[in-house]
């Protein structure tokens, strides 16, 4: 991760934002979407951005090397008052990046972001049943899987389900010895 940098997104990125999202959609079958299917204009993804910058609940970042995005990652707030203390994250590395450590690095800016600025008590991902190592590294920053959506995805004439994880930010995340010394 030598030349890698963590930013925010900003509305001039609107365009290599839509490039990099139809190229790694067909890069594997783990997103919402396939090669050319993110169909947004680049002026709506310029509203998208605006709208994120001025949100006080979520945050759009790229990975870039040398200036060029390789990875995205964006943590949602949810706004409605009795849902506000949760979170979605969405995440996705270019190939040629993965397992260089980009996607933990990732993780990690936007879990901070929504434990610390946003105060969240839960954030939520959701993951192809078969994509193990996004699993694997999500289980890392302590994301515990709390069930399952039957035909989540639809791809090439096939139904896939997805994982529901969740991380938790109060005392139901400590271990029980931690909950013992809280006592």
């Amino acid at each position: 991760m030598n030349n890698i940098s963590i930013v925010k997104a900003s509305e001039e990125d609107a365009e290599a934002i839509i490039k990099y999202l139809n190229v790694v959609g067909g890069e594997s079958n783990n997103l919402l979407f396939g090669e050319n299917e993110f169909y947004m204009t680049v002026e709506e993804e310029q509203n998208l951005i605006r709208n994120l910058k001025s949100s006080l609940s979520s945050i759009m970042l790229l990975g870039k090397d040398n200036g060029n995005i390789v990875s995205i990652g964006s943590l949602s707030g949810f706004r409605s008052k009795r849902s506000s203390h949760r979170g979605e994250i969405a995440l996705s590395v270019k190939k040629d990046y993965w397992n260089k450590g980009i996607g933990s690095a990732m993780m990690k800016e936007l879990i901070q972001f929504g434990k610390e600025v946003v105060k969240l008590s839960v954030i939520q991902i959701t993951v192809k049943v078969d994509n193990e190592s996004a699993i694997h590294v999500y289980k890392k920053f302590g994301f515990k899987q709390i069930g399952y959506y039957e035909k989540f995805f639809y791809i090439d004439g096939k139904y896939f389900d997805a994982c529901l994880m969740n991380l938790y930010f109060d005392e139901t995340n400590l271990s029980k010895e931690d909950k013992d010394k809280a006592l």
